[in-house]
Parts: C-alpha cells; sequence; structure tokens
C-alpha cells in the first residue's frame, strides 16, 4: 500500500509557537513511517515552507503543494498542530476545505467559536450538571472602570484573553489595585478579554476524539501546580506543576464527567481530538467549565499523549486513528 502524504503543520503568529513545533517534533515520531510520509510545514506570517534536505521549499498556496527535487508533492491530509492563530482559530480550515484537503481538527466554524472563551461559554450553557464561572467580556475600545469591575464580581478574579491558549497573558488578582496591570497584559495579547471570578477546587484536563464514528473519552488528569494557579510557566516548566493521569477519582464521578465534556463536544459540534479543561469546586465537586482547546498540545510530555497512554493505546495507533477517521 503506498504511504499518504501527510503534511505536519506547525509555527503560527501566535506566542505559543515553540510550543507547536515541539508538539509537531513529537506527532512525526509517532506517525507509521511505512503508512504516512510526514512533511512538516511551517507556517509564518511571511512564508510557509518545507525544510527539505536542500534547503527551504516554499508552499504553493494555490493547491497546498511543494516541488522537493523537480517532483511535484501533493497532500492526502493536513495534520494541523498550530496553536493559537491561524491553526486553532479557524483560518486554517477554511483554507483547506476550500482546497478539499481533510485535516485533523474541528471545521472553520467551530475552531473560530471555541476561540473565543466567552462565546464558547455561552454556548455550553445548560448543559446538565455543567456550571460556569461569572465574568466579564471586555473590549479593548471601550472604557475600563476598575471600580465597575470590582463591584460585580467577586475576587480573587482571573484576567485573560478572550483568544488565545497555554495561559499566555493571564493573570490572578486578588483586589482592584491589581486590575490595571493585569488588564494591560491580556490585552497585549487580544483585543478583548475575560475577566472571571476565581472557582476554588481541583484543576483537571481531560481529552475526547471521533475515532471511526465513536466519541472515545480519555482518563481525566489532575493539574497539581506549586504556583498560584497553571499559567504558562507552570505548564512548560519541568517541575513546578505535577500531572496525575489518571485522575484519582471515584468511577461514578468520572462516568459523569464523561457524560458532561461529550455533551460539550456534541453540542460545540467538535471533529477530531480536543480537551476540555475543567474544576471540581470544592466541598461540593460540582463541574466548573474553563474552556475547550480544539488544538492540544502533543509534545511527549503533553497531556493528551499522557492520558491515550493511560487509555491502553498507543500514542502512533491514536494519530494513525485520527488520520483514517
Amino acid at each position: 500500500m503506498k504511504a499518504k502524504n501527510i503534511a505536519l503543520l506547525a509555527g503560527g503568529y501566535s506566542g505559543e509557537y515553540e510550543v507547536s513545533i515541539n508538539s509537531a517534533k513529537n506527532i512525526a515520531a509517532n506517525l507509521d513511517a511505512e503508512k504516512y510520509k510526514v512533511y512538516t510545514i511551517l507556517i509564518g506570517r511571511d512564508r510557509w515552507l518545507y525544510e527539505s534536505a536542500k534547503g527551504a521549499v516554499d508552499i504553493d498556496k494555490n493547491d497546498f503543494s511543494i516541488i522537493v527535487e523537480g517532483t511535484k508533492i501533493t497532500f492526502d491530509f493536513a495534520f494541523i498542530t498550530v496553536h493559537g492563530t491561524p491553526g486553532e482559530d479557524g483560518k486554517l480550515q477554511g483554507y483547506f476545505d476550500m482546497l478539499g484537503i481533510p485535516y485533523n481538527t474541528c471545521d472553520a466554524t467551530t475552531s473560530a467559536i471555541t476561540m473565543n472563551k466567552a462565546y464558547t461559554k455561552a454556548i455550553v450553557e445548560g448543559i446538565h450538571g455543567l456550571h460556569t464561572a461569572r465574568s466579564l467580556r471586555l473590549l479593548e475600545q471601550d472604557m475600563h472602570d476598575v471600580a465597575i469591575i470590582a463591584a460585580s464580581l467577586k475576587f480573587p478574579l482571573f484576567i485573560k484573553p478572550n483568544n488565545g491558549g497555554s495561559s499566555v497573558g493571564m493573570s490572578k488578582v486578588y483586589n482592584a489595585a491589581g486590575l490595571p496591570d493585569a488588564l494591560k497584559r491580556a490585552f497585549h495579547e487580544d483585543n478583548q478579554i475575560l475577566v472571571e471570578e476565581f472557582i476554588k477546587g481541583r484543576e483537571f484536563s481531560i481529552g475526547l476524539a471521533r475515532l471511526h464514528g465513536k466519541i472515545v473519552v480519555l482518563p481525566a488528569t489532575e493539574i497539581l501546580s506549586s504556583k498560584d494557579f497553571f499559567d504558562y510557566e507552570a505548564k512548560y516548566t519541568p517541575g513546578i506543576s505535577e500531572e496525575i493521569t489518571p485522575a484519582d477519582l471515584p468511577p461514578t464521578k468520572n462516568e459523569e464527567i464523561a457524560r458532561i465534556v461529550t455533551e460539550v463536544y456534541l453540542r460545540l459540534n467538535c471533529k477530531g481530538m480536543v480537551r476540555v479543561d475543567f474544576i471540581l469546586l470544592d466541598e461540593t465537586n460540582d463541574f466548573y467549565f474553563i474552556e475547550i482547546n480544539t488544538t492540544p498540545g502533543q509534545s511527549a510530555a503533553s497531556l493528551i499523549p499522557q492520558q491515550v497512554r493511560a487509555a491502553g493505546m498507543s500514542v502512533p495507533e491514536f494519530y494513525g486513528n485520527l488520520i483514517e477517521s
């Protein structure tokens, strides 16, 4: 059987560029070389290119092809692992839809909606057993009265870009004095931000994917951070956080979580692989939705590969199933 040509897209325009590069390296290492011929495509603002043995080759964006040693290469499948724009917000998905090239993520509409934390929360609101923190969405061009924010929500507060991932630009503040700097930091990453009440509880992340028509929910991971919250440093600096996979939860709670996240997946019309972050509230164990990530990190130590292994699957088998599905 002839190996399929896989375009593995990495890089992007956001602060998560290096995270994406690490994800691509791990995916490339875990795709069956007999079934898939992988070409890592670096996505930048100025160039989309493939690093061949003889140097960089630019992508022909008219049909998403490359010329390697005089031979034109077209692709059977695009494996998008660009975190942030343009790989997580629907832009690349729309491009591949127009070209008729299948890909591994949610479609353009779902990707665009889920990139917006406020819109996502509005859509999943009402799912039985799912709660969300009280919040305000602020636009950069509006006036931001610290006193109104302080009067509307209960401290501590999380301030984060409304569109973004990996906790870049995120702050936790305990009083009104901390708001101006936190707002500035978040607006540096996005022109709209979310101010959200802090939910005190255990923090978890859980992956799920539609494989051969069936939604598979992976074992949850509990995140124990030595920092005040799970920010960019805590995610990507070894030793700062402990990740327990599978999480220590009773079977009945695992069943409830699986039901809730499956409903989230269906309501948002997700495809491929996603990861849902949530908190179980102290004392009540109520499920509080944080966000959904439609292009989750795939480095060797990332949460999805951990959960795949905990589920008894091999990572190469999982990635292969994503492509074949």
